[in-house]
């Protein structure tokens, strides 16, 4: 069944009937008409776009994954896509033209009115987690001077485009627009004809620089039960607006792409994507990973008459290295947090370090007595169990205080640290776990051989 529908997609986009292509489209669930437009050729996606009427092709847009919307907005002409993208809020209009190359942004954007090209590349420079790339620039906005009469007038007249607007206040602006005051549309309604807006509005409204972090974004609607603030820039002029749904989105983007990354996924994949594009992707990291696995390994190789001489080191060797790369790992998630939630910085290394000892300590010396008793009872010999234990151990509170470190430290470097410190805390400890083992077994060699 699904495959004869595929198959009916493909074949309304090629008879070229817009009409039944649109109701055929209107006819699917989102998540059924997302799949079936993925399972599209490029050139079909593009005839399919190019058949709809700008306001449908947006509805399609909407449905499908940020990376094939942003490949199918790539493969349309500059007027076929300058048409969509006019059908969209300013917000997404920055964020489709921000994922494009810049040459296809440029061609995007000279297909455009000039008025509404140049708001759009404003936008679209600004770093996608502040306030100015979240930031919708559809504001109701009105002079203080103006009459409650004629604001009412002007809201009648504007009345579809505020349809499709979340339109809770009204902004008062003084000349050229510096932001003076919110008005509650409640209290436009309920006010006599005569009066002036600066006589109605609230001064002082609490607003955004266009340069605030997400995560200054999510603290202001923690504090306030806002729909929507203000953005202004450093002479208090009015931008725009971001939304609470905006800000909730972009966390929750934020969220899945460091989880994305920290499993080795540098871009979004899909897997109706092309599958050499997919392996490029992946085999980005993982040839790096390869290569600091090797590095590790040859640690084994230095040591390769010990391990020859107590076969039961290379049971406890794996179990050292994964136990640590988990406690490291738990340290990499909570530094992780933290720089996003903002209660830690960059440079507060030495209080990471003394946190993470702790409990490096703690955990290494449960965990270690707990492998070395394993490993005691396994082999029946005590010496054993104190070298896995003690390696274990020692390697516990070095994973804990790189892990907690690491994130830190290559923000610092403008690396990104969900992408990073995994390989990085994975090929250490796994490096140190080993040396351990096997030094320390070296050591007390004559203990553990028994004839």
């Amino acid at each position: 069944m699904n495959e004869a529908l595929e198959l009916q997609l493909s074949e309304v986009v090629h008879q070229g009937d817009s009409e039944r292509l649109a109701d055929y489209l209107g006819s699917l669930e989102p998540h059924a008409m997302a799949r079936q437009v993925c399972e599209l050729s490029d050139d079909d996606q593009t005839a399919m776009l190019t058949a709809l009427e700008p306001a449908a092709a947006v509805e399609v847009l909407d449905d499908i994954p940020e990376v094939e919307r942003t490949e199918a907005v790539s493969h349309l002409s500059p007027e076929a896509a300058a048409a969509i993208l006019h059908e969209l809020p300013s917000d997404e209009q920055a964020d489709v033209v921000g994922a494009l190359t810049d040459d296809e942004a440029g061609a995007i954007l000279a297909a455009m009115e000039p008025a509404e090209a140049e708001q759009l590349a404003q936008l679209a420079s600004y770093p996608t987690d502040t306030a100015g790339g979240l930031m919708a620039t559809e504001v109701v906005a009105f002079r203080s001077t103006a009459k409650v009469s004629r604001v009412l007038e002007r809201l009648r007249e504007d009345a579809y485009r505020l349809r499709h607007l979340d339109v809770q206040y009204a902004y008062v602006t003084e000349s050229p627009r510096k932001l003076v005051g919110v008005l509650r549309l409640r209290d436009l309604l309920l006010s006599e004809d005569d009066h002036t807006l600066v006589e109605l509005m609230r001064s002082n409204p609490v607003a955004v620089n266009e340069d605030a972090s997400l995560f200054e974004l999510r603290e202001l609607f923690d504090d306030h039960a806002f729909l929507g603030v203000p953005v202004v820039d450093r002479e208090s002029n009015l931008l725009g607006v971001v939304s609470r749904a905006a800000v909730d989105a972009a966390t929750q983007e934020q969220a899945a792409s460091d989880y994305r990354r920290s499993l080795g996924l540098v871009e979004e994949e899909i897997r109706t994507m092309p599958t050499l594009r997919r392996s490029r992707l992946r085999l980005s990291w993982l040839s790096i990973n390869i290569v600091l696995n090797i590095v590790a390994a040859s640690v084994i190789a230095c040591y390769q008459d010990t391990l020859s001489q107590v076969i039961a080191l290379a049971i406890f060797l794996p179990i050292i290295s994964d136990m640590s790369g988990c406690s490291g790992n738990q340290s990499v998630a909570v530094s992780m947090r933290e720089l996003a939630l903002g209660l830690i910085e960059p440079f507060e290394l030495k209080r990471v370090w003394i946190k993470e000892a702790l409990i490096g300590l703690l955990n290494g010396m449960a965990l270690g007595g707990l492998l070395g008793g394993v490993a005691w009872v396994f082999s029946g010999n005590p010496w054993l169990g104190f070298v896995v234990g003690v390696a274990l151990a020692f390697n516990t509170l070095i994973a804990v205080i790189l892990g907690g470190s690491l994130p830190l430290m290559l923000k610092r470097r403008g690396v990104d640290p969900a992408l990073a410190s995994g390989p990085i805390l994975t090929t250490v400890t796994d490096m140190f776990g080993f040396f351990l083992v096997l030094s320390i077994a070296t050591l007390l060699l004559p203990k553990l051989v028994t004839h």
